[in-house]
């Protein structure tokens, strides 16, 4: 491992787990919404229902881009069955199992 690849790969964790929260959160957030007409992200921002304000646009954004971003890093990596790929290794052959 070269001396610069450990911080690479700590910035793509880091990237990574950001991403699964925002995720995890968007995700909740739909359940509620379908389950209890319940919007968490506009009752902590003080919106109803239905309403957003500047702040709640940019957490649906993010969590829009999380989507993204995790549809085109872990998604091919479980399509392919590569464990290290989907835990955000790069450079490495696939997994044997």
């Amino acid at each position: 491992m070269e001396p610069g690849d450990q911080e690479t790969t700590s910035v793509d964790a880091a990237r990574c787990a950001l991403a699964l929260i925002l995720g995890i959160v968007g995700a909740l957030n739909w359940g509620l919404v379908a389950v209890a007409k319940f919007d968490l992200v506009a009752e902590i921002f003080g919106e109803e229902f239905g309403t957003t304000n500047p702040v709640t646009r940019i957490v649906y954004g993010l969590v829009g881009l999380a989507g993204i971003y995790l549809a085109a890093t872990l998604l091919p990596a479980v399509i392919t069955g590569n464990d290290r790929r989907a835990l955000g290794e790069r450079g490495h052959a696939p997994a044997t199992r």
